[in-house]
């Protein structure tokens, strides 16, 4: 076989290693998200009012929006989510997740489960000593939540905030301010 034909052979092999090395480093992902130290769940429990996020689904109309937790004796977290669509006067929503701590030696990693068997990454990377406001993450970096113990945030305290949360890898483009009106 001459060279030009072995040459041409080789190209698919060629293009097919290099289309592989692309996707290989496309799917490279960061590293898992830090957590805070130590969360004492009995302090975080209670409502939190959502200053901001990179909204789900359901979360992109969201007004007054309150996620609220309560510890049960079994070591779940019975989590109340709701707020008023499209507006303040819209239509009320409440979902009701389940919360379960995965890592018991820092509190801080938990599952989110709104559908069995299913429990989404839900980390608390961000918490103030006074357990007034807290920032919640996840790994893919795809959404995120601000909440607070009260309906809004300084704006030198929100933009701090902000800054944590690009520093941690989020894209701060796509974060939208809850209104909140109480």
């Amino acid at each position: 076989m001459n060279a030009q034909i072995r040459k041409s052979m080789n190209a698919p092999k060629t293009a097919a290693a290099v289309l592989f090395a692309m996707a290989c480093s496309a799917c490279t992902s960061q590293p898992p998200l830090a957590t805070v130290d130590h969360v004492d769940v009995d302090r975080f429990m209670g409502d939190w009012y959502v200053i901001a996020n990179i909204p789900t689904y359901i979360e992109t109309q969201a007004y007054n929006a309150v996620e609220s937790y309560s510890l049960d004796p079994d070591g779940t977290i019975d989590t109340v989510f709701t707020f008023r669509k499209g507006g303040f006067d819209g239509e009320a929503k409440r979902y009701n997740p389940r919360g379960f701590i995965l890592n018991g030696e820092t509190n801080a990693e938990w599952g989110m489960q709104f559908v069995w068997p299913i429990k989404a990454d839900y980390r608390i990377i961000y918490l103030d000593e006074d357990y007034h406001v807290t920032v919640i993450g996840r790994n893919k970096r795809d959404y995120v939540w601000v909440m607070a113990r009260e309906p809004s945030l300084s704006e030198k305290r929100y933009d701090s905030i902000l800054r944590m949360i690009e520093a941690a890898g989020y894209d701060l483009s796509k974060i939208r301010k809850v209104p909140q009106q109480w």
